[in-house]
């Protein structure tokens, strides 16, 4: 039967036409209603750390990452936070506890170990790290361009930063001989410590510098530590930071004063309170850039095919009014290099 010319439309032809109206609609309207849906949905991320309070400076940073991307706890974020309260050893069961809550994300932001002990308590959960060393090295990710797996984040690669450390140092103690180099061996696996220590001592020797390895498990071994330094004679000293030294870098920086140690530091925050120089990448930045990598996962990306990011932007940063302090003249050429001076 066709339409009446001049009449109303066949019901079936209205019909019809109504049914593709709205099916156009709902399929123009399903990516809106999908990220809707996505954007009302509160984000739930884990986030380790081996201190929270002593690391404040660098959770706010990470916070304010999110604020910029859009998200704000209480209102479409949710965190549960787990404190190893300064002892590695928690990490296992802390990383088990979060894995457990069936979260979108986890943010490792304990180190090394934090890393690992997130890794293996889950293979399918999402792990973002932040500020460890070398991840292929310590057999985190297969490579940095392609972590593979369930794992990304930032490396700050400060033991490849050593060399030119010790460099700056020499240039700013006349007559540099030996250095006291502080470690925490327990801050990563036995291989990739054993690694790191030979090729530190390559880049002494290549400077001529002999360095002496000093050991430091927990604050308990602090005083033995620089006792040790002053008894082999050191004249300056390394201190290779680690979530466990950041945590006590004011007590760490008071020692090396009270011993007359000039010493050079990975990061700015250690110069702030009263260390003689630094130099490497901003930590606390680094932490705000970690927010982009939990965004990007919560939105559908892969932690295996986000690339490892590493710092290409490093600073020096020296304290004048420790120089004094340790009656050191800093030579203006390098001076003239740093990026902030503290007087």
């Amino acid at each position: 039967m066709r339409d009446v010319p001049g009449g109303p439309p066949h019901r079936f032809g209205m019909d019809r036409r109504r049914f593709l109206l709205t099916s156009l609609a709902g399929v123009l309207a399903w990516p809106l209603a999908v990220e809707a849906q996505h954007a009302g949905r509160n984000a739930r991320i884990g986030y380790l750390s081996l201190n929270l309070a002593a690391a404040s400076r660098n959770r706010e940073a990470f916070l304010q990452g999110l604020r910029e991307l859009g998200y704000a706890e209480g209102r479409n974020l949710l965190i549960e936070y787990r404190d190893a309260g300064g002892k590695p050893e928690r990490f296992p069961a802390l990383a088990t506890e979060l894995v457990a809550l069936k979260l979108d994300v986890i943010v490792s932001a304990g180190g090394t170990l934090a890393a690992l002990a997130a890794k293996q308590a889950t293979t399918t959960l999402p792990i973002v790290f932040t500020g460890v060393g070398d991840p292929v090295e310590e057999r985190l990710v297969a490579s940095l361009a392609r972590p593979g797996g369930n794992v990304t984040g930032l490396s700050v690669v400060s033991w490849e930063l050593v060399g030119k450390s010790l460099e700056l140092l020499k240039r700013a103690v006349p007559g540099l001989s030996t250095v006291a180099f502080l470690l925490k061996p327990d801050a990563m696996p036995d291989g990739a410590r054993k690694d790191r220590v030979k090729a530190a001592e390559v880049t002494a020797r290549a400077l001529g510098v002999r360095l002496h390895f000093v050991e430091a498990r927990s604050p308990d071994d602090f005083d033995r530590a620089f006792a040790d330094m002053a008894r082999v004679r050191a004249v300056a000293a390394y201190i290779a930071v680690t979530p466990m030294f950041e945590i006590h870098r004011r007590r760490l920086v008071d020692l090396a004063t009270k011993n007359r140690l000039p010493t050079v530091y990975s990061f700015r925050g250690w110069t702030e309170d009263g260390g003689l120089m630094s130099y490497g990448p901003d930590i606390a930045d680094m932490h705000r850039r970690t927010a982009n990598y939990v965004d990007k996962i919560l939105k559908g990306a892969k932690p295996g095919d986000l690339p490892i990011e590493q710092p290409t932007k490093f600073e020096l940063v020296i304290n004048l009014k420790t120089a004094k302090a340790l009656a050191l003249t800093i030579p203006p050429s390098l001076l003239a290099r740093a990026d902030q001076v503290i007087e």
